[in-house]
């Protein structure tokens, strides 16, 4: 409908100035539509979830309810889960949905007839697999501990070692052990990434209880410390996975590629090997993914046998071709739907992509020189 400036009707009919019973419908429900809190309510007691066949966790249910708008804190559970899946509507489509309970009835079709070889993996007990200096290390839970033990070598990248060599023996024996059941059942493989050919995900052979473990209990204190930003209240799901490269496996350089995480863990298995440096092209939002990276942002590591690597997600990253030897590595990719759904309240990503960062300042710079010059043009006609 036409509106003149003055709020009447442009066609000149009977119907009265104002708006119609179906637009002052539609602004009611607009009025009604909330938004979570910016910041968690934590003297809030969330309820438990558990016992309802929902489509999200409890434990993602559990971690946003403190974000819910203070009149909702005390509504019904239903109505308050009514209410954050709406939320988590946005960024989770139905067809994601749809994918999760695939992926689920894929995973009980393995674990219904696959036998591990080391059992001791699926439970994961730290002292048998763990560095005791690493441990110590998180039992302080200080940033003092962790300097001790974690050296930054680029802003945003910290190396530091966690595992005995005993864990990347039997999880490499135990990657072989699942490839080598999956031949003798034809059942086909999904491929960790799209751009992974060589590899497994370790959650789908019963190896997300260990991932989970450690991402809670020995991961997330450390990006409490160094990425306060980006980790919130916890990380609520994961992905891990194991990739080959070397010997006919990913031999080509991979290309630079932005994490689907908030964090990534990059632990180098094998012991021999030249080459698969990983590169580093700056921290960058997905508008600004295929954007080149300044002088500044680049970085490459040469990654040492047994050593960790922990970045953001949207650090952008690739590896070069390992020319020798064989290297496998082990990623897990630590989420936190929370923090993606508080990411729909920022307008500027200047301080998570460098991209953003380097627009910002070329502005404000522009405007200095543009102020400086009208100020000494002022000076001149005095």
């Amino acid at each position: 409908m036409a509106v003149d400036g003055d709020g009447t009707d442009g066609g000149g009919g009977s119907q009265p100035p104002g708006n119609t019973a179906a637009e002052e419908e539609e602004e009611e429900t607009e009025v009604r539509i909330q938004t979570l809190s910016q910041f968690p309510n934590n003297d809030h007691v969330s309820d438990d979830y558990e016992d309802l066949d929902l489509e999200y966790s409890s434990l993602v249910l559990k971690s946003l309810e403190k974000y819910l708008p203070m009149e909702m804190l005390t509504a019904e559970r239903i109505v308050k889960y009514l209410f954050m899946s709406d939320v988590l509507e946005k960024y989770i489509t139905r067809g994601d949905l749809t994918m999760d309970k695939n992926r689920k009835e894929y995973r009980q079709k393995i674990r219904s007839s696959y036998q591990p070889r080391f059992r001791e993996l699926y439970t994961f007990d730290p002292k048998l697999f763990l560095l005791y200096s690493f441990r110590y290390a998180i039992t302080a839970n200080t940033e003092e501990s962790f300097r001790r033990i974690i050296a930054e070598p680029f802003p945003g990248v910290f190396v530091f070692q966690m595992f005995q060599p005993d864990f990347f023996q039997k999880l490499i024996k135990e990657v072989e052990n699942f490839r080598l059941w999956t031949f003798m059942k034809n059942f086909k493989i999904r491929k960790p990434t799209c751009k992974t050919i060589y590899g497994v995900v370790l959650d789908d052979f019963g190896l997300d209880f260990m991932l989970n473990k450690l991402m809670q209990e020995f991961i997330f204190p450390l990006c409490k410390v160094f990425f306060p930003d980006v980790c919130g209240e916890m990380f609520d799901s994961h992905h891990g996975y194991f990739v080959e490269y070397g010997e006919n496996r990913n031999v080509a350089e991979l290309g630079y590629q932005i994490d689907d995480s908030e964090i990534t863990l990059n632990v180098c298995l094998s012991k021999q090997f030249e080459g698969g440096e990983i590169c580093f092209r700056g921290t960058r939002c997905k508008k600004h993914a295929k954007t080149d990276a300044h002088p500044e942002e680049i970085f490459d590591y040469r990654q040492i046998p047994g050593q960790a690597i922990l970045y953001r997600g949207c650090h952008r990253n690739g590896a070069r071709a390992t020319t020798s030897g064989y290297r496998t590595n082990m990623f897990l990719w630590c989420k936190s739907s929370l923090f993606r759904e508080m990411q729909t309240y920022q307008k500027d990503f200047s301080d998570s992509c460098g991209q953003c960062s380097h627009e910002k300042k070329e502005k404000e710079s522009q405007i200095l020189a543009a102020k400086r010059k009208e100020m000494i043009r002022v000076e001149g006609e005095a």
